[in-house]
């Protein structure tokens, strides 16, 4: 036998989209009796209010999460929504636990409601947020893979992204992109020498979701090129001095 507030909390986590297994997991409750408070209690709304779900639909009002969060989704995110298991997830490299933080935080800021946990995987981490209303945030959801479909952003998400490029931008870096070090040699006095320079690469097959990076890139003056992969244009690069700089100031590298 459960007391009511263990079936309530267990109700709670289900009304966020948590599947009914990972909450029977997680309270160790079997399924079958979640199964049965589900008709049995008082009703319970299943699902959180929605921002975005209302006849009045409103934009977040973290607006710099939403931009650095949107940013993290069209690189590493997707959204699972099925008719018991609706989640948002975002998939980190191990060795860069405040980039794991920094997503968990922005999930948190944009939607306070939900539940999230961490996945801990070979080499990388799932940052999960669950509800189905993320599809309501992402309407770029859909079946398949990103750069197989359009990506377009809705006019709400556009101005978000003007008000806030560089969010957007370091989301994307933080994503699907990187911070390195190039290094060449010349020949100066007859004597060879070696220089080094930090460069920025953005890689993603979208050529949408590649234009949207460059856009934003545009919006604050930093310089950028496409450098092909073979026969296909998928990164972009960001090597000029000034623009370098200016990417370090608001971007900077994974953490």
């Amino acid at each position: 036998m459960y007391d009511i507030s263990t079936r309530k909390r267990a109700l709670a986590l289900v009304a966020q989209g948590r599947s009914l297994n990972s909450v029977s997991k997680e309270m160790d409750v079997s399924r079958h009796a979640i199964t049965c408070w589900l008709s049995r209690l008082e009703p319970l709304s299943r699902t959180p209010p929605c921002i975005r779900c209302q006849d009045t639909p409103r934009i977040p009002e973290d607006r710099l999460a939403y931009a650095y969060l949107l940013g993290l989704y069209l690189g590493d995110g997707y959204i699972i929504s099925k008719p018991r298991q609706h989640y948002l997830m975002v998939t980190c490299t191990a060795s860069w636990p405040g980039l794991v933080d920094a997503a968990e935080d922005a999930m948190r800021s944009v939607l306070p409601g939900p539940s999230i946990n961490r996945l801990e995987r070979a080499g990388c981490i799932d940052v999960k947020s669950y509800t189905k209303h993320w599809v309501c945030l992402f309407p770029q959801h859909g079946p398949g893979k990103k750069h197989e479909r359009p990506i377009v952003l809705e006019p709400w998400q556009q101005a978000v992204v003007d008000a806030h490029p560089w969010e957007f931008v370091r989301g994307l870096i933080h994503s699907d992109g990187c911070r390195i070090i190039n290094w060449t040699t010349r020949t100066v006095g007859g004597e060879r020498k070696r220089y080094e320079y930090p460069r920025y690469f953005f890689s993603n097959k979208s050529d949408d979701i590649r234009r949207l990076f460059t856009n934003a890139l545009d919006l604050v003056g930093v310089e950028w090129t496409s450098l092909a992969r073979g026969s296909d244009p998928f990164n972009i690069s960001v090597a000029r001095k000034a623009s370098v700089a200016l990417m370090d100031a608001h971007v900077g590298p994974k953490f």
